[in-house]
């Protein structure tokens, strides 16, 4: 419900009549829409803090009982006091916001804390962890948290100093992919599009305080349920910018769409200032994707490619969208191998009914089932059998590697097959498998790799795939128990990003729909590449799959329960992949088995030279920050604006001020002197905090600064440093 709907619902219990002539007026303004993209801005979400404790004066929801899947009480709450201790403990509560005061008393384990956007909040970090590989270089940073509220914190640490966004957002499909004011936003729901805008809006023009205006970027990665709106949305967001959209091919197999089979998304790249894509060398298989160079001192020869290429083979198991069991019974048969070498496709049996889980045995064969990785009953991309059948007689069929349930079927889809039919590719025969033996033909026009080039706004690159390079390649990481189905190719952002920050090896750049973490970790292959040391901050919350919740809730589990938190995205994906990136190793302990591929080729197991902590965002009480016992949450802040590097100054110092690797604070200004002193013998020192009310003082202090030192005045209250608004 838009704000203006909502008001008109509160006119109706206090005059009908008055609330129907403003709801036919506001019928008539509607309907004269002017140029461009208009929509419902809708109430400002809310957002619920689970594990946050319950204070008196807090707004909370009352949460539905344990081990059902009902919403609950979702109206607001006002904490008016407690009664009883420990299990018994209970809060009085009153109605807000409506035409008849209601009171009732809860216990506080079925209340959870609610944060309105109208609400102004005093963020603070908790460090939960850090992997520290990388000497000096800077930290990575990952903050759980709402990632409106985290990119209202890093407007203090990071305004008008961000080199690159890069975001891939819900993209609003219909499935539980997204909520809004913690509710599921499905495909029914008729303010769908315009709550999906609304959200947009509002995290877009906090990013728009974060970057540099004189030279940054925002790319943002979306399919076509929401580009077209999206589109419209970064014009009128950014009207001084200057927008491309790319078309990017990220599953060949494609997934059925209205028809068709989807095999691509879009990124939209929008640059400020002086921003523009670097002309950078690219491997042989962007050539075809980029603009032609001439070079007058090379001869026909030197430009003349030898390399070949296979064609583009891909695992038969379904993937993404429609890829169980149940979706598409027909597609879960087994495919029978004759294991002697080499091994190949001899049989194909039929689906297996309803309630079956096991396929008739054959006699040394082995019965390949399309089993996921987490255990589930998935489906195989060919349906009918006669089809499988069809595509082996063209040699579109082998059998790949050997895995714990039997082997892995690979296939060529159509574009491939198409690929390897044309002038494009040499067909050199037939495996003994009987699958297809093809090479890419060199040619003079797209077979160069030396040159500086820009790519065009098409992108069709093997190492994009989502499938093989995004979901295969992080459960690599973190071991079959931990699968995530919907990550992006790691080799596919890390491409995006080089166009833009290949030529800035101090970058910082922000994701805060971070989801797996891909983000960050194209920026450490970046790092590794060059010797740079960019560094990433990531934003996502801890927000527990639908599917998950499913089972969590049969134990009687709900979100704030350590059980139920453990599975959240942020602790179960994020934050080990990231460990697993730096070290080499899956959480399990175990080398990572595989290697890097396409620009730079090496051992995952090696892991990175890279630093990176992990925070969780809070809420700190006006009454907590303006005693300052909310310091040690409030240092990472501090310490993220020096530059997230060396050292953090957790406490207040006792001798009235503090030096670390590369800021300073002074809380007390009558040992200014020696504080200067100290800064002036820091090499690397960045940023100085003086702690004062009196502005003269201040200016007096930063008289005798290094000119290189930016000198910052906190408030002796704190409050006007760390209260944010911009929700309002």
């Amino acid at each position: 419900m838009s704000r203006l709907t909502d008001l008109i619902a509160q006119a109706k219990a206090k005059d009908p009549e008055l609330a129907k002539e403003l709801e036919r007026e506001f019928k008539v303004l509607s309907t004269r829409r002017s140029f461009g993209l208009n929509f419902e801005r809708h109430r400002p979400e809310s957002v619920e803090l689970p594990g946050r404790p319950v204070r008196k004066g807090d707004k909370v929801h009352i949460l539905s009982p344990r081990g059902t899947a009902g919403k609950g009480d979702s109206r607001l709450w006002k904490v008016r006091g407690f009664s009883g201790k420990g299990v018994k403990r209970a809060a009085q509560l009153e109605l807000l916001e409506e035409t008849e005061k209601e009171n009732q008393t809860v216990l506080v384990d079925d209340l959870v804390v609610v944060a309105e956007f109208r609400d102004y909040i005093y963020p603070g970090l908790v460090s939960t962890g850090k992997v520290e590989s990388g000497g000096d270089k800077p930290f990575h940073t990952v903050i759980n948290g709402e990632n409106f509220h985290a990119l209202e914190a890093l407007t203090f640490t990071h305004r008008g100093k961000i080199d690159a966004i890069y975001i891939d957002p819900p993209y609003n499909t219909g499935a539980k992919d997204w909520k809004y004011n913690n509710d599921y936003v499905d495909g029914e729901d008729l303010y769908r599009h315009s709550k999906w805008l609304a959200m947009m809006e509002r995290r877009l023009l906090v990013a728009k305080e974060l970057l540099n205006p004189s030279d940054s970027v925002l790319i943002v990665t979306i399919d076509e349920k929401e580009f077209l709106r999206l589109g419209l949305l970064l014009e009128q967001t950014f009207p001084d910018a200057r927008i491309q959209m790319i078309s990017s091919a990220i599953n060949p197999k494609g997934s059925s769409r209205n028809g068709f089979r989807r095999s691509d998304e879009y990124l939209f790249v929008v640059m400020f200032g002086e921003s523009l894509p670097a002309r950078i060398k690219l491997s042989s298989e962007w050539s075809i994707y980029c603009e032609e160079t001439e070079d007058p001192s090379e001869d026909d020869e030197a430009k003349k490619s030898t390399k070949k290429k296979t064609p583009d083979w891909t695992s038969m198991m379904r993937r993404g969208t429609d890829s169980l069991r149940q979706n598409v019974p027909n597609g879960f048969y087994p495919i029978y191998v004759d294991p002697s070498y080499p091994p190949r496709v001899v049989d194909v049996g039929d689906p297996l009914p309803p309630g079956v889980h096991t396929p008739p045995k054959k006699k040394g064969l082995v019965a390949v089932m399309p089993i996921r990785r987490n255990g589930e009953e998935g489906r195989w991309q060919v349906v009918r059998k006669s089809e499988l059948l069809e595509r082996q007689k063209q040699g579109r069929i082998r059998v790949g590697r050997k895995t714990d349930y039997g082997y892995v079927i690979n296939y060529l889809p159509d574009g491939a097959y198409n690929d390897v039919c044309s002038d494009r590719f040499e067909i050199q025969g037939r495996d003994v498998d009987g699958s297809l033996i093809a090479v890419k033909v060199s040619d003079d026009e797209n077979s160069s790799t030396d040159e500086d080039r820009i790519p065009t706004t098409q992108w069709h690159i093997s190492s994009h795939n989502a499938s093989e390079n995004g979901t295969t390649l992080i459960n690599s990481f973190l071991g079959r128990l931990r699968a995530f189905d919907y990550s992006k190719s790691l080799y596919a952002v890390e491409d995006t990003l080089r166009f833009f920050v290949s030529k800035k090896p101090n970058a910082t750049i922000i994701d805060f729909f971070a989801g797996s973490g891909t983000t960050a970790h194209a920026v450490m292959r970046l790092n590794k590449q060059d010797g740079g040391k960019r560094q990433c901050i990531l934003v996502t919350n801890n927000e527990v799959s639908s599917d998950e919740q499913k089972r969590l809730r049969k134990k009687s589990l709900r979100a704030g329960d350590t059980e139920w938190e453990k599975f959240g995205i942020c602790d179960y994906v994020t934050k080990p992949r990231l460990k697993a990136a730096i070290t080499g190793k899956t959480p399990g302990g175990e080398d990572i088995k595989g290697d890097y591929k396409f620009t730079d080729e090496f051992p995952m197991s090696e892991g990175f030279t890279e630093n990176a902590e992990f925070f969780t965002l809070t809420y700190e009480t006006p009454v907590a920050v303006s005693h300052n016992k909310s310091f040690t949450k409030i240092a990472p802040l501090l310490w993220m604006r020096a530059g997230s590097q060396g050292r953090c100054i957790d406490k207040i110092p006792k001798e009235g001020w503090a030096v670390a690797d590369t800021y300073g604070l002074l809380t007390d200004l009558d040992a200014s002197a020696a504080f200067c002193k100290a800064v002036r013998d820091v090499k690397d020192m960045r940023v100085v905090y003086i702690v004062t009310n009196d502005d003269r003082r201040f200016q007096s202090v930063t008289r005798n600064l290094p000119d290189t030192v930016e000198p910052v005045r906190l408030y002796e209250s704190y409050l006007n440093n760390f209260r944010f608004s911009f929700g309002r």
